[in-house]
């Protein structure tokens, strides 16, 4: 948050152009404001040193220790083949371990002057492995000396801030050009209302962040941190609330569903009731549709908790109302099945102006990217004209050739897929702003909710309906127990012969040309497995067929086959005529087929925590219990099968996303969400600064409903423009 004009001056100016080249180029760093933003990312005291013992392979690490041993070696090479090539090798020790820095050929000399044994230094530089020992080859170093006034004691209690660094940018190099901006901080303006700063005691903006660049104790820190949290919560929900502000004054048509209409016959043919929970959702939903200003809902909820029922009857209400309903998928495979499970629902009140439709009945048309020309004519011209009242579609409904009669209800399902300027483009095929349902089967937790989807009044849906059966998930490691790979393929023949189906889920398709680039140097010294590309669905389809699934019936299912060759697949697998089905990740939304019990997800551990989750719920839709099995070969200790020990010990999806979100940053949720705009977040933890989001939207939402344009509060008003640098305001714009 670039604060004011006097941290607005460039940061050549002040530290010179090579300098300000490097931050710009590796950190994103532009201007004062940018740097005095960039907080460390922890504190070392010089007493009590970063753990040895569990460096990270292949990052960057600043360290500080002290040097215990220091020994320069002759060796011949090619290079020097009298023997005059020198090595020098330095182990420095911190108490919890020790590591090796080594230094070749005329590098040698500096250091074997200036690291003797009990020298204390910061040393930064990318932890390798040689001869089974970690080491860092050439590190930069510092030296730490005490100035001969400061008492051993404040020297070694003293906070030395560890700025995140990159190969070109040490953390000290980052810390000293900090030094020279940190006077200007005297002159950030202060976002914070002052009655909110005092009410919460707070410190002021300028305070924190001398506080987080010089602290004096660990008190200081905490000072700044909580300061500044609160700055990045409270603009980003000040942000959303003026969003809900403005929402609330656009106009809307209010749909109300008739007493005896279409909602009422389709409930009467429901062969099941409702969820509890289902009730409470449509109750809330059926209210927002009442009023006149557009509804703007998030409905989450567990997949397979009925969302697509919900949905259903909102667009049911519309339609009785006297609008039009439409729903936007992702992709045709689930555009084509929300429309085959739609029209099975409502039987006759789908078949409006045919033979055999009831009197209430409406007309539900599909419209995708592959169809016809003749049968999107005619789909086009039911929307037109009124005829259909429920269109379920893919972005082919966004295209300006569509036009609808009354559009009154957008129903937007897998958010996370469409970006914002599509949602917007349907919103703008109404005459008055239609309400909005956004779905998402990926639970967020509530703060990421309040962060993310600010905007959006939030209903969830986290009961199962009855009939639903459990999942049973185990992780199948492949590298350590192969056999237990042999096993995972006999509980498929198993699962066959009781007359279930199977899914198989591959990361890759594998009719890709290989990209030279890729195949190349990898980073990861995991294991062997990185290394290998992931495994592809045509060739597991071809040795499962050939293999250990000889004789049954295997297809394949994969983004890039004509969309009638997949329709086909899907339309053969749900009947039944398909056992198994080798495919990617196109199975995991929305696909539902109750006899699939098992699913082999293989290299599990190239999937996120959410998506595995996703594509878990595919089975286990009927009356038998459901197997999944996540394959990998990422070996015992690593933290790809701490994360699949999750997913199989759970199916709380809220829990997981949790999990989720700890082991990702915020930053990658939030920059997806957002459109891929930059991240605001630098000390504010999603997760786990629950109550400061809840508290600061609160204010937030206060603040604005008394002054919605700010005026009053000129800082806050320039810390939102900073914020929101253009691509943010044109997201928020859209909603």
């Amino acid at each position: 948050m670039d604060l004011v004009p006097a941290l607005e001056e460039p940061l050549k100016k002040v530290l010179g152009p090579p300098t300000a080249k490097v931050m710009a180029e590796s950190l994103g760093l532009h201007t004062v404001g940018d740097l005095l933003h960039h907080y460390p990312r922890r504190y070392e005291e010089r007493g009590q040193l970063t753990h040895l013992a569990d460096l990270p392979m292949d990052e960057h690490v600043t360290v500080v220790a002290m040097v215990a041993d220091a020994r320069l070696h002759t060796f011949a090479s090619a290079r020097a083949p009298r023997g005059k090539g020198q090595r020098l090798e330095v182990t420095i020790t911190d108490g919890s371990g020790r590591l090796q820095l080594v230094f070749f050929g005329n590098g040698v000399h500096k250091p074997h002057k200036e690291l003797l044994p009990g020298t204390r230094a910061m040393f930064a530089g990318k932890v390798s492995l040689f001869n089974r020992r970690l080491q860092l080859a050439h590190p930069a170093y510092e030296l730490l000396r005490g100035d001969s006034e400061e008492t051993v004691e404040t020297w070694a209690g003293a906070l030395i801030p560890i700025y995140p660094a990159t190969a070109k940018l040490e953390s000290w190099k980052i810390g000293k050009a900090i030094q020279t901006v940190l006077p200007r901080a005297q002159e950030a303006l202060d976002p914070l209302p002052a009655t909110l700063r005092e009410g919460r005691g707070l410190v002021t903006l300028p305070e924190a962040l001398l506080k987080i660049h010089q602290p004096h104790t660990k008190a200081d820190i905490a000072d700044a941190r909580s300061r500044l949290k609160w700055d990045e919560a409270f603009v980003l929900q000040v942000a959303l609330a003026r969003r809900r502000h403005a929402d609330a004054q656009l106009p809307a048509v209010a749909r109300k569903p008739k007493p005896d209409g279409l909602l009422t016959a389709f409930d009467g043919r429901l062969p099941f009731t409702l969820t509890d929970g289902q009730r409470k959702v449509s109750k809330e939903i059926f209210d927002d549709l009442a009023t006149d200003h557009p509804m703007h809902r998030l409905l989450q909820g567990e997949v397979g908790s009925g969302k697509t029922m919900v949905a259903l009857r909102a667009m049911l209400a519309t339609v009785d109302a006297g609008g039009q309903a439409a729903m936007l998928a992702p992709t045709e495979v689930l555009a084509q099945q929300h429309h085959r499970s739609v029209v099975e629902m409502m039987g006759e009140l789908a078949e409006g102006g045919m033979l055999g439709g009831s009197e209430h009945a409406t007309k539900v048309v599909l419209l995708t990217g592959s169809m016809g020309t003749a049968a999107r004519r005619q789909a086009m011209l039911d929307l037109a004209t009124g005829e259909a009242g429920i269109v379920i579609g893919t972005h082919a409904l966004i295209e300006d050739k569509v036009q609808f009669h009354d559009l009154g209800l957008v129903v937007v399902d897998e958010q996370h897929r469409f970006g914002v300027e599509q949602r917007d483009a349907l919103r703008g095929k109404g005459k008055q702003p239609p309400h909005l349902l956004v779905m998402t089967a990926t639970p967020i937790p509530r703060t990421v909710a309040m962060t993310v989807f600010g905007d959006l009044e939030t209903s969830v849906l986290d009961q199962l309906p009855a009939g639903r059966s459990p999942i049973a998930s185990h992780v199948v490691p492949a590298a350590d127990k192969p056999h237990f790979l042999a096993r995972a393929w006999e509980r498929v023949r198993e699962e066959v012969g009781k007359g279930h189906q199977a899914y198989v889920v591959c990361p890759r398709i594998g009719d890709e040309e290989d990209d030279p680039k890729k195949s190349g140097k990898n980073k990861s010294p995991e294991d062997e497995a990185e290394k290998r590309p992931p495994l592809a669905v045509l060739d597991v389809a071809d040795q499962l067929a050939k293999g250990p699934l000889h004789g049954l019936r295997v297809e394949v299912l994969h983004g890039r086959m004509h969309p009638d060759d997949k329709d086909a697949v899907m339309r053969r697998f749900a009947a039944g005529d398909t056992d198994v089905l080798v495919a990617t990740t196109v199975i995991e939304v929305g696909v539902n087929v109750p006899n699939a019990t098992a699913m082999v997800i293989m290299d599990a551990d190239r999937f996120g925590v959410s998506q595995l989750h996703q594509l878990r719920g595919r089975v286990g839709r009927g009356s038998a219990p459901g197997l999944c099995l996540l394959v990998t070969e990422m070996p015992e200790a690593s933290a790809a099968r701490e994360r699949l020990n999750a997913v199989a010990s759970t199916l709380d999806g809220f829990e997981l996303s949790r999990i989720d979100l700890e082991q990702r940053r915020e930053g990658d949720v939030l920059g997806q969400a957002q459109s891929g705009a930059r991240t605001s977040l630098r000390v504010l933890a999603v997760i786990e600064d629950e109550d400061v989001i809840a508290e600061a939207r609160e204010e937030a939402a206060a603040v604005v409903a008394a002054d919605p344009e700010l005026t009053d509060l000129p800082a806050l008003r320039t810390a939102l423009d900073a914020l929101l640098d253009e691509e943010r305001e044109q997201y928020l714009e859209k909603g």
